[in-house]
């Protein structure tokens, strides 16, 4: 592979996509993309090894043809509702008020790291949120600056080891190595987010099939992040018992017929579907289906809005909320998230921009994690590395450090002894 070529595969509930693409400047430039349906997934946990790395081989091999590049080392997404986010604080002495080095930052923050973390869990990432120096508070980076003393506050996410072993194991299947596994919703809010909405504070919901994702930024950086288990496919699975059809007749019904308002579908629009035990096609309500989308829709966005209350910092999203992910292409759903969310946080809908190439397909909310893996991705692949995971079998993923683009900091930790 090609050394200014990324590679990222976001393995979902409902697809796998895999992407080879050179980040520029001011654009990313996709020279290969392979989509397939995804088996043996379920709410970012591996149900089926077996499927699961079938999937991703047919991903992998449908790039490899559109690029011309072999395919054989990954970014790669996770999500669960099994991902916990704590944040922690680390601090290290300055001798004699001299300016701040980038040592003195790396050790503060693996002091910050010392927590205790049960031992079948794996820290995903270290990112930190603010510095303060001498008691002074500063969201930018210290080095340079003149102090006795270096505070550092972290975001620090970890996942269960055996979610993320299985993970490998599947990828491994497919004759890929991970270089570093990245949480969905932080790939998200690099594909769609500005450098105004970080700044400002703004959260990022990742509505997917299986998981809903989101991130809060403020000041720049992540400040709180969470999975919650459901997704898309819960309407889609609604929608096959109110109708009685086939998992994949509900989610084409939903793709060309739904609505999240059901306000808005005028109470004589109709279609015919084949149901089950039925000598021929049925005929149902637009708005009746539209009832069924905006109950559960509306479910999921309240169990966003719990989330973000949790977090403390509702108050501080000045740039409001950005819907991505599969969901957001359900027409009504910002006027709901509207409604759900209060009339204080605004809502804007947001798909990848800034794409050239082989993109036309990539051009949509269901495909921000897919994209966000490249340019987050090559963050990590040029950052020094700090530390490295000491534990034989495991792969080479790097403690490193990265001041600029999404984040001014974010460290993927070592493995857990």
């Amino acid at each position: 592979m090609s050394s200014h070529l990324v590679v990222g595969i976001d393995i979902g509930t409902t697809k796998v996509c895999t992407i080879v693409g050179e980040v520029r400047a001011d654009d990313i430039f996709v020279v290969g993309v392979g989509i397939e349906p995804s088996q043996g997934m379920k709410k970012g946990v591996v149900t089926d090894l077996t499927a699961l790395a079938a999937a991703i081989s047919a991903s992998v091999h449908q790039a490899e043809r559109t690029s011309g590049f072999e395919i054989n080392r990954a970014f790669v997404s996770l999500a669960g509702g099994q991902i916990a986010p704590r944040n922690s604080r680390g601090a290290v002495g300055l001798l004699g008020n001299r300016g701040v080095r980038e040592e003195d930052v790396d050790k503060a923050i693996e002091n910050a790291r010392m927590i205790a973390i049960p031992h079948n869990r794996e820290v995903l990432h270290v990112i930190p949120r603010s510095y303060t120096l001498d008691g002074i508070h500063t969201s930018r980076s210290p080095i340079g600056m003149h102090g006795f003393r270096l505070e550092v506050e972290v975001h620090i996410i970890t996942a269960p080891a055996t979610v993320v072993a299985n993970l490998e194991q599947a990828l491994r299947a497919s004759l890929i190595e991970p270089d570093r596994f990245i949480l969905n919703p932080l790939a998200s809010g690099d594909a769609v987010l500005t450098d105004e909405e970080r700044e400002m504070g703004v959260v990022v919901i990742d509505i997917g099939g299986g998981t809903t994702d989101l991130a809060i930024f403020i000041e720049g950086s992540v400040w709180h992040s969470a999975v919650i288990p459901i997704g898309g496919d819960l309407i889609t699975s609604d929608l096959t018992h109110w109708m009685r059809v086939p998992f994949d007749v509900a989610e084409a019904v939903k793709l060309q017929y739904g609505h999240a308002r059901q306000k808005a579908i005028g109470p004589l629009e109709t279609f015919a579907v084949q149901t089950f035990g039925a000598d021929g096609p049925d005929e149902f309500k637009r708005a009746d289906i539209a009832m069924v989308i905006e109950a559960r829709a509306a479910e999921i966005l309240e169990k966003v809005l719990e989330e973000i209350k949790h977090s403390g910092y509702d108050g501080l999203l000045r740039a409001g909320a950005v819907i991505t992910g599969g969901c957001a292409q359900l027409p009504g759903i910002r006027d709901l998230a509207n409604d759900v969310l209060g009339k204080d946080m605004p809502v804007r809908l947001a798909k990848p921009e800034r794409l050239t190439g082989m993109a036309d397909v990539l051009r949509s909310p269901a495909y921000s994690t897919s994209v966000g893996l490249l340019r987050l991705g090559l963050q990590m692949e040029n950052a020094s590395p700090l530390v490295a995971n000491g534990n034989g079998g495991a792969p080479n993923l790097k403690l490193g450090k990265f001041l600029g683009g999404l984040f001014r900091g974010l460290l993927p930790g070592e493995e857990e002894a």
